[in-house]
């Protein structure tokens, strides 16, 4: 994804926020990211947030989720993408 405008507003930077993190950003990009995140304390909360979300969906088995849950989180998942279509 990339963002034109010279200066981020924190809805730019939050859509920029996974790529950011798996490292697949621009570079271009990514400086612009990290000079926003250098002066906003609610980006660096959301960023750290997201973080931590990887690292703990990333410790549980998808054999362990009930699987009335993993259908629920699937349905999420597919409404919000269908959302942002």
């Amino acid at each position: 994804m990339k963002i034109f405008a010279h200066r981020l507003v924190c809805q730019q930077a939050v859509q920029l926020m996974s790529d950011y993190v798996d490292g697949s950003l621009s570079r271009r990009d990514r400086k612009r990211l990290e000079e926003h995140l250098a002066g906003c304390d609610a980006c660096q909360a959301y960023l750290e947030q997201l973080r931590v979300t990887i690292a703990a969906s990333a410790a549980v088995l998808v054999d362990e989720v009930d699987p009335a849950v993993l259908e629920s989180l699937v349905e999420l998942f597919e409404r919000y993408r269908d959302e942002e279509q």
